[in-house]
């Protein structure tokens, strides 16, 4: 196609004479009443989604003898923008550059020459059939579509953070025959390579109560120098909030109860607002991050940008601006128009689950917060709550950098505990990050502490995310028949296995079999539990 006219950037194009009657035997496979205008719509999508890129060179590929399309016929003033918006997108130009009818003209002859093609070779295939397959392919593109999880520059970050330098032995249990303590130095460079941990144990096996003793150990053996973040899916009840009480006076842990409560953090102040090309960098990450967890589209991407871009514009005191300064701004621009972004935007706004504004940065990761996510949350606000948390972390620890390594031990600054991980594990979405994360912090001085209740959902179809955990604990489980999985988790050979394999037959709940160094690979041994610890004090 060729430009007709460009008039206060008017779009009007012809197609190529071949194309003129493809177009008139295209709309006749659609519902009755519909018009070729469609039919040229779809045609641009489908060429765009193909990955069909044109070159200088290729710019008189199609002729301009065929059907003519207004701007206003071809998309229409409701639709335009979002058109124009997939074009530049596309070639990465500006919404006023003078290609985008040349684009438009090319891809829409492009897409009318291959969905013809699908037809003419498939003589059963309908429009039904041509709309369910390109449309799932199109969903199942938007839920694999990347994002970068790279950290981002912030050059204007000032956050001191205590670290504890030194071996951290934690008692992790006794030797059921001479009730000899069970010691792990997970910081020993000389034994892990990693500090991250994969726990596995099935509902009422001690998996729970063995955590919590961990990090009362932890906050006590690194006088509280190194910090947690527990992270609770399945949400606490009051009574489990009461029977934890000892813990988190013991841990100077604070217990937030989502919605109720707000999280002290502000998931934007992961960006350097001083440094506009860092500040840039951060706010694209998150809109990727908005946009992976809510599915929205380009359109509203950039509405979602031009928001977060003002609210910082408007912080003229330095600070960071909230979640609903930018959810306002939002609402400025799309007035009466509510869709997929107002919601989450909304959403995440109004239950005021993040702190507005924030006295302190350095606090957060110097206090011990134990974060209940209720049920009462869809899943999308969960999820995308918690991207944005894990996100700040790992934002903030790639900014100070790596940790010392001093006589073999590693300088370890925080704990980020994921328990019921395997809900984590369900969603597709979050899969991604975890794989970065564990690959990317060790260095940092960050441990990973991930519980869940089997070793399946560890080994998702593209990761095995136990395999990036240098250290596993086998507590009973429901398939303890699956003894290949069993052996890949816990980092058995097939001898070690036979071997592990009687054991795991009598294993029962507060026991359990792990890979450390400091005890026999395929013994068994009780497993701390905090209850017990805290009454035999």
């Amino acid at each position: 196609m060729t430009l007709i006219s460009i008039n206060k950037m008017q779009i009007n194009i012809k197609t190529s004479a071949a194309n003129q009657s493809i177009v008139s035997n295209l709309t006749q496979k659609l519902p009755g009443g519909a018009k070729e205008n469609i039919i040229a719509r779809i045609a641009l999508g489908f060429s765009l989604a193909s990955g069909k890129r044109f070159q200088q060179n290729e710019f008189n590929t199609y002729d301009s003898q065929g059907k003519e399309y207004k701007e206003h016929i071809l998309f229409d003033s409701a639709n335009r923008d979002f058109y124009i918006a997939l074009i530049c997108q596309a070639y990465g130009i500006n919404k006023n550059d003078e290609l985008i009818a040349k684009y438009v003209k090319l891809h829409i002859d492009h897409g009318l020459e291959q969905i013809n093609y699908l037809f003419e070779n498939r003589p059963q295939y309908t429009f039904f059939d041509f709309l369910v397959e390109y449309l799932g392919k199109g969903i199942d593109a938007i839920e694999d579509a990347p994002v970068s999880l790279d950290a981002v520059k912030n050059n204007n970050q000032h956050i001191n953070k205590t670290s504890f330098t030194g071996a951290i032995d934690i008692k992790v249990g006794y030797n059921p025959k001479t009730k000899e303590p069970v010691t792990f130095c997970f910081n020993n460079t000389k034994i892990y390579n990693n500090q991250h941990i994969a726990v596995a144990g099935k509902s009422g096996s001690g998996k729970s109560q063995f955590a919590l003793e961990f990090l009362r150990q932890l906050v006590s053996k690194t006088q509280g120098q190194v910090n947690f973040l527990f992270l609770d899916f399945k949400g606490i009840s009051i009574e489990d909030k009461n029977k934890m009480h000892d813990f988190f006076t013991e841990t100077h842990t604070t217990c937030i109860n989502a919605p109720d409560e707000p999280f002290p953090l502000n998931p934007l102040s992961f960006i350097d607002n001083i440094n506009d090309r860092n500040k840039l960098v951060g706010i694209n990450k998150f809109v990727d991050i908005i946009a992976k967890y809510s599915n929205i589209g380009k359109k509203q991407q950039q509405t979602l940008k031009d928001a977060v871009q003002e609210a910082f514009i408007q912080q003229t005191s330095g600070d960071y601006p909230s979640m609903k300064e930018v959810y306002d701004l939002i609402i400025d621009q799309v007035g009466e128009n509510r869709d997929t972004l107002t919601e989450i935007m909304g959403r995440l706004s109004e239950y005021e689950l993040f702190a507005s504004k924030i006295k302190n940065p350095s606090a957060f990761l110097n206090n011990n917060y134990y974060l209940s996510l209720s049920g009462e949350l869809d899943n999308t606000v969960r999820f995308t709550s918690v991207f944005l948390i894990i996100n700040y972390i790992f934002n903030v620890f790639s900014n100070m950098g790596s940790t010392d390594v001093n006589d073999n031990y590693r300088e370890m600054r925080y704990v980020l505990m994921i328990d019921e991980a395997h809900d984590l594990f369900r969603e597709k979405k979050s899969l991604e990050i975890l794989e970065v994360i564990l690959r990317k912090i060790r260095s940092y001085g960050v441990s990973v502490f991930l519980l869940s209740q089997g070793i399946a959902e560890y080994n998702t179809v593209n990761f095995d995310f136990s395999q990036e955990c240098e250290t596993s604990f086998l507590l009973p489980i429901n398939d303890m028949a699956n003894t290949k999985a069993i052996n890949k988790f816990l980092g058995l050979t097939p001898k070690d296995g036979t071997a592990a394999l009687r054991n795991l037959e009598k294993l029962q709940n507060g026991q359990a079999i792990s890979n450390i160094s400091e005890y026999p690979r395929t013994e068994v041994f009780k497993v701390v539990q905090y209850w017990e610890e805290e009454k035999n004090k």
